[in-house]
């Protein structure tokens, strides 16, 4: 890759009217523009785009005259997805998001306004973050989570197959399953504690009632552009280019209830409850700066077989972090508590392969579907991207599990799992010399009790 930006709109000395969007420490500059939906000054959902501190009324713009300069079928799909608040239609098309990026990015140049009344757009095209009502920016008709980390695997094995942590497939095939699309939901919507069958002493019954291992995943979500048709493959040289964008995934798990549930076809209602993804979903286009090669296989390791063989490194640099804060800690108003820090570069398989993958059988991806990476874990323990590896110590000279060893909190609280009360916070951000930091924003949830 070079180290010259080869696309216009990530060129760093671009510069926006919007002031906070030219702060070094931006998670939205002009050269961002990540995507979401929100409830806009007139009360109805819109599509919008992160500016700095504000988000933009992307259908506002449309109604005002900005894309009058885009011509023919675009035009027409645009007005009806923005006239919908419909991120899912624009996906249908990924030139479209292309052509809208452009647009909004050339309106929001630190140019002269050109007039009164585009002095008075700018002023009521945008919104403060902090007051707008963000909304989970789609609706995906389908989801499946992956297992594409390798330290992630290799940990969780061995906790449960000391001498076989990795199964023989595992470095051959990306491993994924289905999981529940209705339960995807957004930013700061509590995660009541689900109810099932645990068995928590093997010398007797299952018993059902309150999950008491909650878990939080560290993930990346890859949301799909464009889709195929049923019965024909994406190839994995043409992968990437279903790649609308990408936001945070937290795929909470009821570590108790997958114990006792997940043989033999795997995760069910220890899943399915609840998943979270951040309001914002970083495009493709500006996250092409932050492409790598990913890690190196290892020796020994198999060469991928041939569909999984890509010729373009579609690794990607985004430092990950997770955050605690307990009710005690909110309640004495005290700052969340960094519990991990990792990166997506980690990870053993790429989305360009799970795409490749998941449509070599001929399924059809479908516009907004959602892809989860999967926990995203690295080789050190502050990398491990859930409590279930955190807090676990290993193996004794005598080949029995040592005991967990707990979190420890400020207030003096400790956590192996997830508490009624807690919130988990995760963010997202990509750097490199020469480019302007692109982020994801943050992905949060606080646990609620149990429902009868």
């Amino acid at each position: 890759m070079s180290d010259e930006p080869s696309d216009a709109t990530l060129n760093p000395n671009l510069k926006s009217w919007v002031e906070s969007a030219n702060d070094a420490g931006s998670d939205f500059p002009i050269q961002n523009l990540p995507a979401c939906r929100f409830v806009n000054a007139e009360e109805v959902e819109s599509i919008g785009v992160a500016i700095g501190d504000q988000v933009l009324d992307v259908d506002m713009l449309f109604h005002a005259g900005v894309f009058e300069e885009v011509k023919g079928e675009p035009t027409e799909r645009l007005h009806e997805a923005l006239h919908a608040g419909s991120l899912e239609q624009l996906l249908e098309v990924p030139g479209d998001w292309r052509v809208l990026r452009e647009t909004v990015q050339r309106f929001l140049l630190d140019l002269p306004p050109g007039g009164q009344g585009a002095r008075r757009l700018r002023q009521k095209c945008v919104m403060p973050m902090a007051e707008a009502e963000l909304l989970v920016p789609i609706y995906p008709p389908n989801y499946t989570d992956f297992y594409a980390s390798v330290h992630h695997a290799k940990n969780v094995g061995s906790m449960f197959r000391p001498d076989n942590a990795l199964l023989p497939n595992y470095k051959h095939v990306p491993i994924g399953y289905h999981g529940r699309a209705s339960s995807v939901i957004g930013s700061d919507e509590e995660i009541v504690r689900p109810r099932g069958q645990t068995r928590p002493d093997e010398q007797s019954g299952p018993v059902f009632g309150p999950c008491k291992r909650l878990d939080y995943e560290l993930e990346m979500g890859c949301v799909i552009g464009g889709g195929n048709e049923m019965g024909v493959p994406v190839g994995i040289n043409s992968a990437a280019e279903q790649i609308f964008g990408l936001c945070l995934l937290n795929d909470w798990s009821a570590r108790d209830m997958q114990a006792w549930e997940y043989q033999p076809l795997g995760p069910f209602l220890a899943k399915n409850f609840a998943t979270s993804i951040s309001p914002f979903i970083v495009t493709r286009d500006a996250l092409e700066p932050f492409r790598v090669a990913g890690p190196a296989r290892q020796e020994g390791d198999p060469e991928p077989l041939e569909y999984l063989r890509g010729a373009e490194r579609w690794g990607l640099d985004v430092n990950l972090e997770v955050y605690l804060r307990s009710a005690r800690m909110r309640a004495g108003s005290l700052a969340p508590v960094r519990v991990s820090r990792g990166n997506l570069k980690e990870m053993f398989w790429t989305f360009p392969q799970m795409i490749a993958h998941h449509t070599s059988n001929g399924c059809n991806l479908q516009p907004a579907d959602l892809l989860g990476s999967g926990t995203v874990s690295g080789p050190e323990i502050e990398s491990r991207g859930c409590l279930l590896e955190l807090t676990w110590r290993g193996h004794g000279a005598d080949g029995k599990p040592l005991p967990r060893k707990p979190l420890e909190l400020p207030t003096g609280e400790e956590r192996l799992f997830l508490e009624d009360g807690d919130e988990v916070i995760m963010r997202g951000w990509c750097e490199r010399a020469g480019y302007r930091r692109i982020g994801f924003g943050e992905v949060r949830g606080i646990i609620a009790p149990a429902r009868a």
